[in-house]
């Protein structure tokens, strides 16, 4: 709802490469801004929807259940944990977890080199790694991997590994510290001048967008415009 756009160009780059990304009818929120505010029973009411569908979409044919927002990402890679003793959920849990792939990892299994990407090749750009990628995925330098594939050049950033200030919902309950991260974040990427900040989640890209002097949107939405 917030950017749309994410999963338009998505849509556009998988189809590039024959791949046909289908969106979930009945499909809910993750249920991970309940699950940060400690709303335990509503989040998992989401989590239980999610797998319901999920599975049948599987049972359909579904090859990967691809993730936009890597702070779903994350919280859907912990559906197994979560509803491991739920003895009605804890197979079909595991097998929702099995099948989770972050748009950047999925993406990194096609063939991105034998495309022309000359209209973005050697794009100044500098990207921001979402603490739920890095660390809670446990995927550093997978959308980084992506982009310097196609000939993108990552600005250098300092202390990439630390958080923007977004952090699903402590943006809001704590105004004060998430600004100053936010700032302090921006600093960092904007020091050597890039043309554009990229980013893989869109809790970090609405927050660091709200500040930033420059453009910030996923990174996806660079490898569209060029296919486009």
């Amino acid at each position: 709802v917030m950017a749309p756009r994410i999963n338009a160009s998505s849509a556009r780059v998988l189809d590039h490469f024959g791949v046909t990304l289908k969106e979930i009818s009945g499909s809910t929120c993750c249920g991970a801004i309940n699950h940060h505010l400690n709303a335990h029973e509503e989040a998992m009411a989401q989590v239980r929807a999610n797998v319901d569908v999920w599975c049948k979409a599987l049972d359909d044919g579904a090859d990967a259940i691809v993730i936009t927002a890597s702070g779903c990402g994350a919280m859907v890679r912990d559906y197994a944990r979560l509803l491991a003793d739920d003895k009605q959920y804890s197979e079909k849990s595991a097998r929702v977890t099995a099948h989770v792939k972050d748009l950047a990892e999925f993406v990194g299994t096609l063939d991105i080199e034998g495309e022309d990407w000359s209209s973005i090749k050697g794009r100044e750009v500098a990207y921001h790694p979402p603490c739920t990628l890095q660390h809670g995925q446990s995927l550093p330098g997978v959308a980084e991997s992506v982009l310097r594939r196609v000939g993108v050049k990552l600005k250098p950033v300092a202390d990439s590994h630390l958080c923007c200030g977004s952090a699903g919902t402590y943006s809001i309950t704590q105004p004060k510290l998430s600004a100053q991260l936010r700032d302090n974040k921006l600093a960092s990427l904007g020091a050597n001048e890039p043309t554009e900040i990229l980013s893989a989640n869109i809790g970090c890209i609405h927050h660091l967008g709200g500040a930033s002097r420059v453009p910030v949107r996923h990174w996806i939405e660079l490898l569209d415009d060029a296919l486009a």
